[in-house]
């Protein structure tokens, strides 16, 4: 898999994606991960991206002559470009798997008030959201998108069922509590049916426990 990420702070998206298991999936040829600055296809003096919004309002937009001209640069025949943004659709473990099958993904990072709505008409093919807040920008959503999508790469985690066995592998109940060594720590202890050797009452455990947690954190996802 290839993702180009198309901001103005290409540092902030790669920062945490040069660590860990993301360095480990680039070393080993699993993913191809990078950071374009939009500026590189800006014109003029100033290397202009932004400007004011027609018919007046408050803050800047970015303009779309250099998202143009670098989407049509970096897209391919089987490119999907994904705009970051507070208005696009709740990103959620189900697509980040729908995702991990592309070939290659162009992230772009929106910044000020947005971009160019033309932008959006004429290249963007999905625009997504990681959460109803707003973010300084979209280099960081982007950083976060890709991690949940890489890591769903065959070998990227090493152990398949990592993968699987987590929160949101069904996407209508949390992930069940869980315990590691020592058993016993300032006076709380490991729950006895981890210790009983019995699987089936331990898997019968986490369902129940898995159901509580997502009563009380996340009830929205039982409606």
């Amino acid at each position: 898999m290839r993702i180009d990420i198309l901001t103005l702070f290409p540092e902030i998206a790669l920062a945490p994606l040069g660590e860990s298991m993301m360095k480990r999936a680039q070393e080993a040829g699993i993913v191809e991960i990078k950071a374009h600055n939009l500026r590189d296809w800006a014109t003029g003096r100033h290397l202009k991206t932004d400007d004011y919004l027609c018919g007046g309002g408050q803050g800047m937009l970015l303009k779309p002559e250099p998202i143009f001209a670098a989407i049509e640069e970096l897209r391919e025949e089987k490119t999907k470009v994904i705009l970051l943004t507070p208005q696009g659709k709740v990103f959620r473990q189900e697509l980040a798997r729908e995702l991990s099958g592309l070939e290659h993904i162009i992230f772009l990072c929106g910044h000020y008030e947005g971009v160019d709505h033309r932008v959006i008409e004429e290249l963007v093919d999905l625009e997504l959201s990681i959460g109803d807040y707003v973010l300084t920008n979209g280099a960081i959503a982007a950083a976060v998108v890709t991690d949940a999508i890489v890591r769903l790469l065959p070998g990227a985690l090493g152990d398949a069922r990592s993968a699987v066995d987590e929160s949101f592998s069904d996407p209508n109940i949390l992930e069940a509590p869980a315990y590691t060594k020592p058993i016993e720590f300032r006076g709380l202890k490991v729950p006895e049916v981890f210790l009983s050797g019995h699987h089936a009452k331990i898997e019968e455990w986490k369902k129940e426990r898995a159901m509580e947690r997502t009563r009380e954190n996340r009830p929205d996802l039982l409606e």
